[in-house]
């Protein structure tokens, strides 16, 4: 249940990953992976054609990249992860096709309403990153803890909140109207 895919693909995400982002936030990226597999073992989704594990991996892995030490905060953290990821997906010569359903993936990950109807993969990356965040109960207690247990949640929940708020100060492009980081933003400045 634990075991990550490995390969030149999977190896370099995470590594790009665990350099460049907070631990709290690697570690969540990592978790969404794990609940997002099994919430595709839940559902029956292996062995649908469009399930892929590797891509769901990179998807899951580096939806946050956008809230690393690589975003420049001229955009969306969402819209700068998926830049980001797209390119490890082209170094590694991953089909543009493919490249692209792991970009909507990331870019979409935060989109409730949006996220669920846009395939396979955006779906798991979207249900992953928010079953971690507490949003979606599907998984039971069982299953989730020896994933908490291996991969720890911060005793701080708002490490999130924080890493988001960092980001959306460094530009108004980084924290358009009505983005999860503006409504973040405006929070944080106002005191609400």
């Amino acid at each position: 249940m634990l075991a990550l895919p490995t390969g030149p693909l999977a190896d370099a995400s995470l590594a790009l990953v665990q350099k460049s982002e907070s631990t709290p936030i690697a570690d969540h990226s990592i978790r969404s992976f794990l609940f997002a597999r099994l919430l595709a073992e839940q559902e029956g989704c292996l062995n649908d054609a469009a399930y892929d594990e590797n891509l769901l991996f990179a998807a899951c892995v580096m939806h946050d990249l956008g809230l690393g030490a690589l975003a420049a905060g001229q955009a969306r953290f969402e819209v700068e992860g998926a830049d980001l990821a797209a390119s490890v997906l082209t170094e590694h010569g991953i089909a543009a096709a493919d490249v692209d359903r792991v970009w909507e993936a990331i870019a979409l990950h935060s989109s409730l309403g949006i996220a669920d109807r846009r395939g396979l993969l955006t779906y798991l990356t979207h249900k992953g990153v928010f079953t971690d965040a507490g949003r979606f109960t599907d998984l039971g207690v069982s299953v989730l803890q020896p994933i908490y247990a291996t991969y720890p949640r911060p005793a701080d929940p708002r490490f999130m909140q924080d890493a988001i708020v960092e980001h959306a100060a460094r530009s108004p492009a980084a924290a358009p109207p009505y983005s999860i980081a503006a409504w973040y933003l405006h929070q944080r400045q106002t005191g609400g």
